[in-house]
């Protein structure tokens, strides 16, 4: 789990840069659209969209954008048909990495990732070749001040919840994708806030990298997240702190 928040927390900081603005705010209008498109465009009685329309306005996207998001979605407004899958490969040091996809021309995505994979020295893989490495969680992530552990546990328990640790500060709440909805909206009830909420990959062991290859991985992690059908990038890695002040430094 260690790995997996330090990669949300890279991540956070990565999203904050003004320059990706642009692109960001149009990967999160995607997942609304196919939010809309899967359960309708009610964020009341969908919870996929409505965490979606959270993660956009903490990304300060435009209300009319959402709006215009939420009506493509809907089909009440012309829009792209986005088809949704996962590609899995392998990044140097035998790092496995899985990619989130959403795009309109699968044609078009298949090579472009494939050639980003080998600029940096990765491979992308078939289908099933790294996805037994992972579980597929709902993971919210909920900062330790906003409400105790005791009390968390009694809210996402009794909503489902398997497991609460906690690494660097926040709790990390996971469940079963199916219960996903379920304690998002008891945390909802009970007024607590989450600093990220979504169902993502979870490795079940992490490979400890040195600071050259730390460097290779973070690349192609880099260049995955930049691509336009990229959603979301998980990978099965680990790098300590020493080890991310020298590769930060540098």
């Amino acid at each position: 789990m260690a790995g997996h928040s330090k990669w949300a927390n890279i991540k956070h900081r990565k999203s904050a840069v003004d320059a990706k603005r642009s692109k960001i705010w149009s990967k999160l209008s995607k997942a609304i659209i196919v939010a809309a498109k899967m359960g309708g465009p009610d964020p009341d009685g969908n919870s996929r969209l409505r965490n979606a329309i959270a993660d956009a306005k903490a990304a300060s996207v435009p209300k009319d954008n959402i709006a215009r998001a939420i009506k493509k979605g809907a089909g009440e407004t012309e829009g792209d048909n986005y088809e949704e899958f996962i590609y899995e490969g392998y990044a140097s040091d035998g790092v496995a990495v899985m990619c989130d996809i959403l795009t309109d021309n699968r044609n078009r995505t298949a090579p472009e990732v494939k050639k980003l994979f080998e600029n940096h020295g990765g491979k992308l893989g078939t289908t099933g070749c790294v996805s037994f490495m992972f579980d597929r969680k709902g993971l919210f992530l909920i900062e330790q001040s906003k409400i105790d552990e005791e009390a968390l546990m009694e809210v996402v328990m009794e909503a489902g919840g398997e497991d609460i640790a906690t690494d660097d500060g926040h709790y990390e709440v996971t469940c079963n994708p199916d219960v996903f909805s379920d304690v998002s909206d008891a945390l909802e009830k009970a007024g607590v806030q989450c600093a990220s909420a979504q169902v993502t990959q979870i490795p079940q062991n992490t490979v400890d990298l040195d600071a050259d290859g730390a460097r290779k991985v973070l690349k192609l992690i880099d260049a995955l997240d930049d691509h336009d059908d990229v959603q979301k990038v998980s990978a099965n890695f680990n790098i300590s702190d020493e080890v991310m002040a020298e590769v930060g430094d540098e």
